[in-house]
């Protein structure tokens, strides 16, 4: 078990999302799991399904709160989830609380007040940081006059610092308590396009978020013919790279993981181990 990715991916690695792999941890296994940051690099409407199922995995199978911010209101689960819903305990999904800050600057202030919540997630996931980021003068309304890249590391920066100060909250209630993870999403400016994509341009942005997320979850697309064999939609290849971090803060083996996504034309989703 390497983090809450590797549980969501064993967990739906059946269409239904019902018949859970014999492979995956028990709860107690995968919340005692080294923690890890991950920053999922690619397409938005992919991006936000597996940030959903991320947060309903860990609520609903880790019994553990999650703190979800996105610009834009969720109107509806991803299908997958809705399908597999009865398995899904009520008490678990009560613990995932979405807040929609509209700014950089006012997900900056959110983060930084989570400390002050009666319970605070063991989770903290975000949707689209490009969005935030790259909002016309976020940045100096946020305070900072050095450009995106200021912006970037200070966000980082700042979920870091809350997800160790949370852990040593968490710690401190209880032994046992899972780490608090920090899950977002980013789409890289030379990323826009499979077709216009060029492999060998980089985006500074990414750079500086790569220095701070231990773990990063790449989405891209295969237009081969697997995906019309096996009747999906689309079929996205999806890499687990970086490396593990023990309880203590070191660095140790490197994480390397490869999973096929196939989405059906139902909504439904099925990941398989590579």
């Amino acid at each position: 078990m390497t983090d809450i990715l590797t549980l969501v991916f064993r967990t739906f690695s059946s269409q239904t999302g019902q018949n859970k792999d014999p492979g995956v941890c028990p709860p107690a296994a995968a919340a005692a799991a080294p923690r890890c940051s991950s920053l999922v690099v690619g397409q938005h409407r992919l991006s936000r399904s597996l940030l959903l199922l991320a947060a309903v995995t860990a609520a609903s199978e880790l019994g553990i709160r999650v703190t979800f911010f996105a610009q834009s209101q969720i109107q509806s689960l991803p299908v997958c989830l809705q399908r597999c819903s009865t398995t899904l305990s009520p008490d678990g999904l009560k613990k995932i609380t979405f807040s929609y800050p509209r700014t950089l600057e006012e997900l900056l202030q959110r983060v930084a007040s989570l400390h002050e919540a009666p319970l605070p997630p063991s989770l903290i996931i975000i949707d689209r940081l490009d969005g935030f980021l790259r909002d016309p003068g976020a940045c100096s309304h946020a305070g900072f006059h050095s450009g995106e890249l200021s912006c970037a590391a200070h966000l980082a920066a700042l979920l870091c610092d809350t997800a160790a100060f949370l852990t040593e909250v968490l710690q401190q209630r209880g032994p046992s308590s899972a780490p608090c993870r920090v899950i977002a999403s980013f789409l890289s400016d030379v990323d826009g396009g499979q077709e216009s994509k060029d492999s060998s341009a980089t985006d500074p942005v990414l750079d500086v978020l790569d220095r701070y997320f231990q773990a990063r979850c790449t989405l891209d697309q295969d237009e081969s013919y697997e995906a019309a064999a096996a009747a999906a939609q689309e079929m996205w290849h999806i890499y687990l790279s970086g490396r593990k971090v023990s309880e203590d803060g070191e660095e140790g083996a490197a994480l390397a993981e490869e999973w096929k996504l196939l989405c059906f034309p139902d909504g439904l989703m099925k990941f398989k181990s590579v």
